[in-house]
């Protein structure tokens, strides 16, 4: 069997499993947040009854994260249902806004976008979270109301998004029937050069297959190539499988995924006993195709798709307006560190923004110091946008006062984000172009689409 296939068949008490069976799986963690998360709990209580309690509290994990910094009262509003049902069902994971659990969340605009306003158990975007916090866990299934749930594939576990009738069903019963998918191993050889990252890999990936070409499949990464990953590299992967139209995205485990695991569920107190799953070698796989990691170039996907792939170094003539880094893909640490390498002494050409993806990242960046300088002052320096409020912003548009918020048309965005569909930054006519924090760093020095590699090799 397949890793995919291992995990599904043990979470439904069978020694196997095959493509095309339908399983009730028992499910590890559910994950939700404010924009589903009140449409989960309302079909929750429908179909449970409006006193019903939740399967397991200790499995439940709600994080505010998408339209939280905002002065929309109906997207603050959402926060406020979070908090009131979890005080109901006592559920003890829930990262929330404001420190006062019987309070309501208020974005307060006259401190605005760039100043802090978020109490001590908030923490920023879901995905990023899930990690950060103890929540993946190798050989686990993992559900969310987030496309992107996919990115916890990263720890070897199956992790895939769900809508509001599947979660609310999960909420009550711990099981969700799910259909085992196919799965397309991409078998990664070599080690990345320098100016490319984990998002050059997924790019190339979607390019190479469409942004179609994984429907309802497992994308299984595994290889000598997998060893050179750093685990950021690889949430950013398994991140956009969602991209080519996967069911999940899964990594093989190593020491480097035990390590990370270990070292958080230690950190947070979460559960820390957990069972990794390796593939079989006689595997049965709907798509099997070796990766050079060495021959990879720093790569773009153009607007309309994820699957308009480019090699940076090919769109020079493409002027932009804006550059952004930020969401789960794009606003970790190490990406931030990335952009920073770039930008270093040097000043952005076009406006761009950067929101990182969680307080812890926002500690990290202001704690980091070069020579004496810290990164946040580094990228503020170079004329970046920085906000100090961790969350999704910008990624996927949201209210018209969303931090770096594409609003008019006509505007050409490079971004370190995950979707670019027409109107996914916001104004429907704009043009979103993805990109490596590298290549979003060396586009907004010279307000076009540039190779990062004139900057750092």
């Amino acid at each position: 069997m397949t890793l995919t296939e291992k995990i599904l068949a043990r979470a439904s008490g069978k020694p196997w499993v095959r493509p095309g069976d339908n399983v009730w799986v028992n499910v590890d963690v559910l994950m939700t947040h404010d924009v589903c998360g009140p449409g989960t709990i309302g079909v929750f209580k429908r179909e449970f009854g409006q006193n019903a309690k939740v399967w397991d509290r200790k499995k439940v994990v709600i994080i505010p994260d998408h339209y939280i910094f905002t002065a929309d009262g109906m997207c603050n509003r959402n926060v406020d249902i979070l908090r009131d049902f979890v005080n109901e069902q006592g559920i003890e994971y829930f990262y929330d806004i404001i420190d006062d659990p019987k309070g309501q969340w208020k974005f307060d605009t006259v401190k605005g976008d760039f100043t802090r306003q978020f109490g001590k158990h908030y923490s920023g975007v879901c995905h990023s979270t899930l990690a950060q916090r103890g929540h993946n866990r190798p050989g686990e299934v993992l559900f969310g109301t987030d496309s992107h749930t996919c990115q916890s594939g990263a720890f070897n576990q199956f992790a895939t998004g769900i809508g509001n009738t599947d979660a609310g069903f999960i909420m009550g019963t711990g099981k969700l029937l799910i259909k085992v998918p196919e799965t397309m191993r991409f078998f990664l050889e070599g080690e990345l050069p320098k100016g490319v990252s984990g998002k050059d890999v997924i790019l190339h990936l979607i390019g190479e297959i469409g942004f179609d070409g994984a429907t309802y499949r497992a994308m299984q990464f595994e290889g000598p190539g997998v060893g050179s990953l750093s685990m950021d590299d690889r949430m950013t992967i398994t991140n956009m499988a969602i991209e080519a139209g996967g069911k999940n995205g899964i990594f093989t485990c190593d020491q480097k995924t035990l390590d990370y695991v270990n070292a958080r569920v230690a950190e947070n107190g979460t559960k820390s006993t957990f069972e990794p799953v390796e593939p079989d070698a006689d595997q049965q796989l709907f798509y099997d195709k070796a990766f050079d990691l060495s021959k990879l170039e720093p790569t773009v996907a153009c607007h309309p798709d994820p699957g308009q792939r480019k090699l940076a170094k090919e769109l020079g003539h493409i002027a932009l307006d804006r550059a952004y880094i930020g969401s789960c893909t794009g606003g970790k640490t190490s990406d931030f560190l990335a952009f920073a390498e770039v930008v270093k002494g040097k000043t952005v050409k076009i406006d761009t923004f950067g929101v990182p993806s969680t307080t812890l990242v926002l500690d990290e960046l202001k704690a980091t110091k070069w020579e004496g300088k810290s990164v946040w002052n580094i990228l503020v320096d170079a004329g970046v946008r920085m906000t100090e409020n961790p969350g999704c912003a910008a990624c996927l548009g949201g209210p018209v006062d969303t931090f770096g918020r594409v609003n008019k048309a006509g505007i050409k965005c490079i971004s370190a984000t995950n979707r670019n569909f027409p109107g996914r930054m916001g104004h429907k006519e704009s043009q979103v172009f993805l990109a490596s924090p590298y290549t979003v760093a060396a586009s907004a020095l010279t307000g076009k689409i540039t190779d990062p590699r004139e900057f750092i090799c």
